[in-house]
């Protein structure tokens, strides 16, 4: 915030609120611009200054909002705007003026600041260049050679240096605020162009180019030193680490000894998508954007009058954005499923109902032609029993896209027992053509990605149930670097989906005891019942958090979620307790880890680069941290055997919290190097066959 208030003698003060450092919010940026206008509107006001809070003027940018977008006013506008003001502005610095703070006070006319204050540019020691004017306004000021020695340095420096470079107009011992407002009523009314610093030449002195050559090879120096403590950074082995996995899955394999080097994959010219919902338009728009001519087939009248009208908008929004090497694919509408007769290949994406896909494709196999490739878009039904109601099994695979399928990088390729080498490779192809990274995953409930997240999102429950409300929770996950939270995510995708999935496993609905235990393990019914009271995500306007009515985006806190946890402690006898981020971040990252170590156990997928490149291209993990098996390897093996251990004692009743097998034989073996894991898996597979 800023607070605006009239001195005597006509001189507005407008004084920066953010404690500890007042640095620029939005909430500051937006008061700055509201004040600095007030200020100009009023007649009475001839000149302003403009000062800090609690002894200290400015200490920059908010870092807290680097990691999302930036709301409110942008700042370079704003400190354009306070230096084309036609009455003299002032900054009063006390304590500090660095960063962004500095650059403010470059945008006023003048500048007087307290003896024992710090000015700098230290955007450089966070990677960054300053980015609101310093870089330009500073050289016209102080010339050139001052100026890339504080730019490229980011060193702070003194009230009394700033003088003497010139930054300053004046440094004082006394009150800054008062000698600042004495200072703007003598200078009121003198004309302002001569201190408006971007409309100034830039000072070069005569032996330019030698500086400019000092300057590159200091730079040089500096490169030199932060590439190597880059190179030796967690974050830069990630992000290498990442880039490569991206490549191994490609080289997928199959355990029959398949692989991607030993299997023809046809090229696909023609298919069709069955169900045109919002899935299986983006699928329709993705394969027409590879040149495939697409059958769409909805056999809802309503539903394919809208999906006929939406997707060739679709495709041409995409076509646009992208350089196609080909024109787009021909898109073809119909009710009849007898329309696919002649295609290659059919993706079926109907509503997840294992009853409604059997019957698609019963009715698939007596209509296509032999050797057509049928594929079903199910993000986790069993993949072997469609293919037992088809002629030909080895022929059916599982392509499970991700919203929206036109956009979304991932796709998970699930083959069963009887799924040919064939298919397989076909699929993996067609996803490669359509720009997606294809990883293959064996055919288990909930393939690999959602298997994984099935424990996470219930840690998350259970961590409600103890204490924790859905934003501590969602900005532990968060700072860790989710793009957000489990229960922003679920607001989003929609509380009903996990509902219904638990309804069709026998878990709530009616006839159900809505009782803490549930099959034999712990169950925490708090999601059925935020669905039971009709808040289903931001398609209802609320869930765990409210917004500002169906379809809104800005999640805020809901009282009636806070009141809804309290009385469901209370029925069910829990005291509620604090629990800190860190476990926070143990009890869902760990056990979404953990099963990760199961899947690579059970050989649903190849290696730990396939289930961190789903997890990156899939589900939102932070890139920066590789993926959640490369992260196991990070935080240590040992350390989350030991954690775990710690939470399934705690929990004896959660087997997700119990350690993985797998995860224990490479502690014994002294935890090896994720690089390494697939080569020991493999081995340890051959020798449990002998």
């Amino acid at each position: 915030m800023a607070m605006y208030s009239r001195l005597p003698g006509s001189v507005a003060l407008i004084t920066l609120q953010n404690p500890p450092v007042n640095a620029l919010s939005a909430a500051v940026r937006q008061g700055i611009v509201d004040t600095v206008q007030r200020a100009l509107k009023d007649p009475k006001v001839t000149s302003v200054v403009i000062c800090g809070q609690n002894g200290k003027f400015c200490g920059g940018a908010d870092i807290r909002e680097f990691a999302g977008p930036m709301l409110g006013p942008p700042l370079v506008p704003m400190i354009h705007a306070i230096e084309a003001v036609d009455k003299p502005v002032a900054a009063a610095i006390e304590g500090v003026a660095l960063g962004g703070g500095l650059e403010l006070a470059l945008g006023c006319h003048y500048r007087i600041a307290h003896s024992k204050a710090l000015l700098g540019l230290p955007e450089v020691t966070l990677g960054l260049l300053p980015g609101a004017g310093g870089s330009q306004r500073l050289p016209r000021l102080i010339g050139l050679t001052a100026a890339l020695d504080l730019i490229t340095t980011g060193r702070h420096i003194s009230a009394a240096e700033a003088l003497k470079l010139g930054i300053l107009d004046q440094v004082t011992d006394n009150n800054v605020v008062d000698q600042a407002v004495e200072f703007v009523r003598r200078v009121a009314g003198q004309p302002l162009d001569s201190r408006r610093l971007s409309t100034l030449p830039c000072p070069c002195p005569p032996d330019v180019d030698s500086l400019l050559d000092k300057a590159m090879v200091k730079g040089m120096e500096k490169e030199r030193d932060l590439l190597t403590t880059l190179f030796n950074s967690g974050q830069a082995r990630a992000l290498q680490y990442a880039f490569f996995s991206q490549r191994v899955v490609g080289k997928w394999s199959l355990p029959s000894g398949a692989s991607w080097d030993n299997s023809a994959a046809r090229t696909i010219s023609k298919a069709a998508v069955i169900g045109l919902g919002t899935m299986g338009r983006g699928i329709v728009v993705a394969l027409a954007l590879t040149g495939i001519s697409v059958v769409a087939v909805e056999t809802q009248e309503k539903q394919l009058a809208e999906a006929s009208q939406a997707v060739p908008a679709m495709l041409q929004r995409e076509a646009g954005r992208r350089s196609l090497a080909t024109p787009p694919g021909v898109i073809s509408f119909s009710s009849n499923l007898q329309d696919v007769s002649e295609v290659e290949l059919v993706i079926e994406a109907v509503f997840e109902d294992m009853s409604l896909k059997l019957q698609v494709f019963r009715h698939l196999t007596s209509v296509c032609r032999p050797g057509t490739l049928l594929c079903s878009n199910t993000s986790g039904l069993d993949i072997d029993q469609l293919a037992a109601v088809t002629q030909s099994p080895g022929l059916v695979v599982g392509m499970h896209f991700f919203a929206p399928a036109h956009v979304m990088k991932l796709l998970e390729v699930v083959y069963g027992p009887r799924s040919s080498p064939e298919a397989v490779a076909t699929a993996m192809q067609l996803g490669k053509r359509m720009g997606k990274v294809s990883v293959a995953v064996g055919n288990c409930p909930g393939f690999v990605g959602n298997r994984m997240l099935k424990p996470y999102l219930e840690q998350a429950n259970f961590l409600l149930e103890e204490g924790a409300t859905p934003q501590q929770v969602d900005e532990a996950l968060e700072e860790f670097g989710f793009p957000m939270g489990v229960f922003r995510m679920s607001d989003l995708s929609g509380l009903d989906v996990g509902w219904r999935i638990r309804k069709e496993a026998g878990l709530t609905g009616p006839g159900v005891e809505s009782t803490r235990t549930r099959q034999g393990r712990r169950y925490s019914p708090l999601p059925d019942q935020v669905c039971e009271a009709g808040r289903l995500g931001q398609k209802t306007g609320r869930g765990w958090y409210q917004y500002d009515g169906p379809g809104g985006r800005v999640a805020r806190s809901d009282p009636w979620v806070h009141i809804f946890l309290e009385a469901y402690r209370a029925e069910h006898g829990l005291v509620a307790r604090s629990i800190a981020p860190e476990e926070i971040l143990e009890r869902c990252l760990y056990a979404l880890i953990n099963e990760g170590f199961n899947i690579l156990q059970d050989a649903m997928a190849a290696g730990p680069e396939d289930i961190d490149a789903i997890y990156v291209f899939g589900y939102g993990w932070p890139r920066h941290h590789g993926g959640p098996m490369f992260h196991a390897g990070q935080v240590g093996l040992g350390r989350i055997l030991e954690r775990l251990q710690h939470h399934h004692h705690n929990h004896p009743d959660v087997p997700h919290l119990k350690p993985s097998t797998l995860l224990r034989r490479l502690v014994a073996v002294g935890s090896p190097p994720v690089q390494t894991w697939r080569e020991f898996i493999n081995k340890e597979r051959v020798h449990s066959q002998l």
